[in-house]
């Protein structure tokens, strides 16, 4: 049996032992995003054998991010396999109070109105202009789907098994909640055309999505604000997504016409925008205010 020293009254929670470190659950973290990323490629290619001249972008995009569901995959397998980690699962499913289908609509609904939102400044301030293009239903229910494998998979890493190691580690959630998302800028760093901008955003993104889970105790609303904001912005306005930018979408961008400035960037999207930094941070804003107001707790997956 391990010898876990008890540490009462310090930083770690009751039971911590090096296993539970910082550094082990970044590494941990990291391990599964690399072998999930792995996994994930035979996904991706399959969708390429049928691929043709009309639907060669549209597989390509289903392949590029069901290719995701690796993350899904290694995430299971190791809470399986890890004894230790395995109460993590709980955060999962229908036991936290928050893992709801009104959550999950709620967080689609957020991801949806913060992206438009964002967008909606770009177009007024003159740096993008939008013409629809088209509208395929089924089409865009199925790039939806792969979208939420996408955008899923990164929170079941991120606020999941990252978020909940960091729980179990430290007595203050404060931990979980600020360093979780700056491992998650770091997936995204060498994405070219990142700026200071998109750093931002994408910590308070990260940061957002943590309080979810940890004011409103659901891993699946986090999940989908996730997806609908990427979808949102690459699917229905056309836009870069962390840099990439596909011609199936409902509405066209006239790239000719667009141009960089605080509110919108050429390469990055609206994600490298002052405002997509000031919506993330009042959001953050929001649940710290509206968690202590109403004694808000979350499910403590390591409880016995």
């Amino acid at each position: 049996m391990e010898n876990k020293k008890s540490v009462s009254g310090g930083i770690h929670r009751d039971g911590y032992s090096w296993k539970d470190s910082l550094i082990v659950s970044v590494l941990i973290f990291f391990l599964m995003f690399f072998v999930g990323t792995g996994l994930g490629m035979p996904i991706g290619s399959f969708f390429n054998l049928f691929s043709n001249g009309e639907n060669t972008e549209f597989l390509t995009i289903l392949g590029d991010n069901f290719g995701f569901l690796g993350y899904w995959i290694i995430a299971i397998v190791y809470l399986l396999l890890v004894k230790s980690d395995r109460p993590i699962l709980r955060a999962f499913g229908t036991e936290p109070r928050g893992n709801t289908v009104k959550m999950a609509l709620m967080g689609l609904l957020i991801g949806l109105g913060l992206n438009a939102l964002c967008v909606g400044v770009a177009v007024l301030h003159g740096d993008i202009q939008l013409s629809f293009s088209s509208f395929p239903v089924l089409k865009l229910l199925l790039v939806f789907l792969s979208v939420f494998a996408q955008s899923g998979g990164e929170e079941l890493l991120c606020r999941g098994v990252l978020y909940q190691r960091l729980r179990k580690a430290y007595r203050n959630p404060w931990v979980a909640i600020l360093v979780n998302p700056i491992v998650f800028v770091l997936v995204h760093i060498l994405i070219p055309g990142i700026t200071i901008w998109a750093v931002l955003s994408i910590y308070l993104v990260g940061v957002a999505f943590g309080l979810m889970v940890y004011y409103l105790d659901s891993l699946w609303m986090a999940m989908a604000a996730h997806a609908a904001w990427n979808f949102t912005q690459n699917f229905i306005f056309g836009l870069p997504n962390s840099g990439t930018v596909y011609d199936f979408a409902i509405f066209k961008l006239d790239s000719a016409t667009a141009r960089t400035s605080l509110f919108y960037n050429v390469e990055f999207g609206v994600e490298s925008s002052v405002t997509a930094v000031l919506v993330f941070a009042a959001v953050a804003a929001i649940l710290v205010c509206l968690g202590k107001k109403k004694s808000l707790t979350s499910l403590d997956v390591w409880e016995k």
